[in-house]
């Protein structure tokens, strides 16, 4: 077996002179390309002594962790994951996939059915995940994220993860997607967003790749969150206080919200380009205008 992660004291937060906090949480989206240090950057968020509670849905716990390592760090004890990857559908199931494909016509193909998708729902797993996340570190389980406050903060990484997840969950292995496919699984990934945005009190963030899609609206091209077909990405930044795209420039990382390529938005940072990929400033802006690291929110 891994050894498991020394755990090192909780960075000391600041302290709280109100019972109650005056502002939910932050709801940030974090966008941009490979290699653009997202994953990295939920360090500085650890960083503010705040319990951050790590849903990997791709292969960001190396980066993650990379955050101590690569400082000869321990990971701190206010950061908790819980993975949930790809079912492990095997070779098998990918041989029986190329069989129907190279066996059937193209008509039969948008016919077939996945009968047993629920055995392999990782969508639910998210869900269930989020109703009770259980810290995989340590197997203590923190109840409904729902029930959060903005003592707490929850980071999902990624949305092309969750996409698929919910694309997935319509159609299983069926290798051809109709209309109705990706219109079910758009409505499905949009419900648990808004939840997550509108309905929960905790810091959210989400973490997404990017893609170029066409602006229908002033033309040209503009960069995109990476999901589920051309009418769902529009709709996503909206729901945050905050739209990023980090950047890499050479050797340097930063963020942006300035970037007119990009569909962008602040309320916790300057309009500007190079921005410190530090989640401190968004934290300590939401502070100064009420904000509390507390379990309820003023009402």
């Amino acid at each position: 077996m891994n050894a498991q992660p020394q755990l090192s004291p909780v960075p000391p937060t600041t302290p709280s002179t109100e019972s109650h906090s005056l502002l939910p949480g932050v709801n940030v989206l974090l966008e941009g390309p490979t290699g653009t240090g997202k994953t990295h950057s939920v360090g500085t968020l650890v960083d503010t002594g705040i319990d951050t509670f790590y849903l990997g849905l791709e292969s960001g716990m190396e980066a993650l962790l990379g955050y101590y390592s690569d400082r000869g760090k321990d990971v701190p004890a206010n950061l908790h994951w819980h993975n949930l990857k790809s079912a492990d559908a095997g070779f098998d199931t990918l041989i029986a996939g190329a069989k129907q494909v190279g066996e059937l016509t193209q008509d039969a193909l948008y016919k077939l059915q996945d009968f047993n998708r629920g055995k392999n729902n990782r969508f639910k797993d998210v869900l269930q995940a989020l109703a009770n996340f259980t810290d995989q570190r340590t197997d203590v389980k923190y109840g409904d994220t729902h029930k959060w406050g903005p003592n707490k903060a929850l980071i999902i990484d990624g949305l092309t993860g969750l996409s698929d997840f919910a694309m997935d969950l319509v159609i299983g292995t069926k290798p051809i997607k109709s209309q109705t496919d990706w219109g079910v699984s758009q409505d499905q990934l949009y419900r648990l967003l808004k939840m997550l945005t509108e309905g929960c009190a905790m810091h959210f963030v989400l973490i997404s790749h990017v893609e170029r899609e066409i602006d229908e609206v002033q033309g040209g091209s503009k960069i995109t969150v990476a999901t589920l077909g051309k009418k769902l990405p529009p709709k996503i930044p909206p729901m945050f206080s905050d739209v990023i795209l980090a950047v890499r420039n050479g050797t340097t990382w930063n963020w942006s919200t300035a970037n007119p390529a990009a569909d962008l938005k602040t309320r916790n940072l300057s309009v500007a380009d190079n921005l410190k990929p530090d989640f401190k400033l968004i934290i300590d802006k939401w502070m100064s205008r009420g904000g509390r690291f507390t379990a309820e929110v003023k009402k």
